[in-house]
């Protein structure tokens, strides 16, 4: 079912994730909606974490909130949910207490047998898409909203280390002792993702990324071999089944964190994204003369920095500026971010004032 939404006021996102100029640099941050703001911990104080996303009108006014407190400062929503709905939706057990936890992990190719052979994404994960047609509506038409996945090497990690890791033993040994079983795993994955992601644009989404949160741990030999395949057929297939639903294409952002060997650079460049984000540890110059100019790029500035005080984070957003762009000219194919997500002890003060120091230095025309 086609729905109707709001028409779009603010289409800057839009515009820079398909690599055209802008008055300035569009600008959201990772985990927007998060800890670091007192109203989103007002809501966690009387709910779960997963009950949050579960609850459409949770979710959604947890995606709201930094919206609102922000007002004409933030040029995107992101929907809030987790990259773990997806195993979740596959049959696995995650908990919260207080990091992702998965009381029975994958230990051997002979547990994937637990899995959900099919997995109908309407019905494990409707909760996402009411979450996002209700937001979309409550956004009325201010910014645009993002919808996201987790990438199946990620989502791998988690379901075979059970948890987060420090040294990905588990991960590590099913890649080298079982490749071609880890191999059929991801794609496993892939393909729940890619109905996943049709279907949170059939329900609101007007831009969909991908977080490879731990492709920074791959070689890039083993980043090219297991990782970007299957991210890779997320593209394809996510573009075939909207085209073939009738259903007008979005852009597609991929942040592989870490991967930034010249090498895995080139080869996500490739994969079919209209947009790659890049991580703090990686100057912008590198990354656009490695890659070319066919894809747009998101970030990248330290979060860390937002801990530094007014002058460090003004200081941090010209040099930010300068780096993806030419002084006094448009910013071109250029998402203002961080190079990851906000963290909890943020002051939301400190978060505007990135914001406003974006929108000054990034207009066209401004001194960088």
């Amino acid at each position: 079912m086609s729905q109707s939404f709001p028409p779009l006021k603010n289409d800057l996102l839009l515009r820079a994730a398909r690599g055209e100029e802008t008055e300035r640099a569009p600008v959201w941050v990772m985990r927007q909606a998060g800890r670091y703001l007192p109203e989103f911990r007002a809501v966690r104080a009387e709910h779960e974490f997963f009950e949050i996303c579960r609850t459409p009108a949770l979710a959604m006014e947890v995606t709201l909130q930094p919206i609102r407190r922000y007002s004409g400062l933030l040029d995107a929503a992101i929907i809030f949910s987790d990259i773990l709905v997806v195993p979740q939706a596959m049959g696995m057990e995650v908990l919260m207490n207080p990091g992702p936890s998965f009381p029975h992990p994958l230990d051997t190719p002979a547990d994937v047998a637990k899995l959900r052979e099919h997995v109908d994404v309407n019905k494990e994960l409707g909760y996402v898409f009411e979450a996002l047609t209700q937001t979309r509506h409550g956004l009325e038409g201010q910014v645009p909203l993002i919808g996201f996945s987790g990438a199946p090497w990620t989502l791998f990690a988690y379901m075979v280390e059970g948890g987060g890791s420090k040294t990905f033993q588990k991960a590590k040994t099913w890649l080298f002792k079982w490749p071609e079983e880890s191999k059929a795993l991801l794609m496993r994955i892939a393909d729940v993702c890619v109905d996943y992601l049709v279907g949170q644009v059939r329900a609101g989404a007007q831009l969909l990324q991908v977080f490879d949160s731990w492709a920074g741990e791959l070689t890039p030999h083993d980043f090219a071999t297991f990782a970007l395949p299957p991210a890779e057929h997320i593209a394809t297939r996510v573009r075939e089944k909207l085209r073939a639903g009738g259903i007008p294409e979005v852009p597609l952002t991929l942040f592989a964190k870490g991967a930034n060997s010249p090498s895995s650079l080139i080869a996500a460049a490739a994969a079919g994204y209209d947009t790659l984000s890049i991580d703090w540890t990686l100057n912008a110059h590198e990354a656009r003369w490695i890659v070319g100019p066919g894809v747009a790029l998101q970030g990248n500035m330290d979060p860390g920095v937002l801990y530094g005080g007014r002058d460090a984070i003004e200081a941090a957003v010209q040099r930010m500026n300068a780096s993806f762009r030419k002084e006094g000219g448009k910013p071109k194919g250029w998402i203002a971010n961080l190079g990851h997500g906000i963290t909890p002890g943020v002051d939301p003060e400190d978060m505007r004032w990135f914001l406003e120091c974006v929108h000054k230095y990034s207009a066209a025309g401004s001194d960088s």
